[in-house]
């Protein structure tokens, strides 16, 4: 990883520390991911017409426009004739080919997405070791249980990804969960080399609540250790240029 985006990533996870502070632009930003996921809209669906966006949300006119130009520029919707704002596809087509080659993730980028990753969770770790509560983890636990429903390749990389979103969302900092999430396509296009290689869902389940357990320990030591043997175990299905003693997840 660069020295900037260990930077980068650093300042994200110090962010966690405090609330954020968002403008009505970037909080209406948000608000449409999140009734993204809420109605489970898919590539192709249509959002909310300008106006009933400013109703469901109070915002004005401008504010709404703005929020979509932002969204238009990540790829995440594209505007259609007589359609209006739709989710797209180029966002992760985007995030995809800047780490894989031909459906094909290296080990160098594999290496760089999780020490990212480490990076932000590992400081998130540090932000719930202090303030946690016992319902928080409760609801981690539960995010983690229903990896052991999942049946295909697909449904357990977005199983996997959701226990670690539920990870960093528990930060309570909006803006650092954006950014976590911005590389979801390239997170779960990893997830997947490595489950459709060698099914392990319970093997997932079972890292999953040591890291749990270690929270509620309040153990730094062993949160840091049983998230870092976790994000490293996928590299044994992407190769082996990677730097010495390095394994993945």
């Amino acid at each position: 990883m660069s020295t900037d985006a260990v930077m980068l990533a650093a300042m994200a996870a110090d962010a966690a520390q405090e609330p954020a502070k968002v403008s009505a632009v970037d909080r209406l930003v948000e608000q449409i991911r999140d009734l993204v996921r809420e109605r489970a809209l898919v590539i192709g669906d249509a959002l909310p017409t300008e106006r009933d966006l400013g109703e469901l949300f109070q915002a004005g006119r401008n504010t709404v426009r703005e929020a979509l130009q932002i969204l238009k520029a990540y790829g995440i919707v594209e505007v259609r004739p007589k359609i209006g704002a739709v989710l797209s596809d180029r966002h992760e087509d985007a995030v995809r080919k800047l780490f894989s080659f031909q459906n094909d993730i290296s080990p160098a980028s594999f290496l760089d997405v999780q020490g990212y990753r480490r990076i932000i969770e590992t400081g998130v770790g540090d932000h719930l070791i202090l303030h946690a509560s016992a319902a928080d983890l409760d609801h981690l636990d539960a995010v983690n249980d229903r990896i052991l429903q999942n049946r295909s390749v697909d449904e357990a990389a977005r199983g996997d990804f959701a226990f670690h979103e539920a990870l960093v969302s528990l930060a309570g900092n909006r803006t650092l969960l954006a950014s976590y999430r911005l590389l979801q396509p390239v997170i779960t296009h990893i997830m997947r080399v490595g489950k459709a290689a060698k099914p392990v869902q319970i093997d997932t389940h079972q890292a999953h609540a040591q890291i749990i357990n270690a929270l509620r320990a309040r153990d730094r030591v062993a949160y840091v250790y049983l998230l870092s043997r976790h994000l490293e175990f996928g590299l044994q299905f992407v190769g082996t240029e990677a730097a010495p003693g390095a394994q993945g997840s």
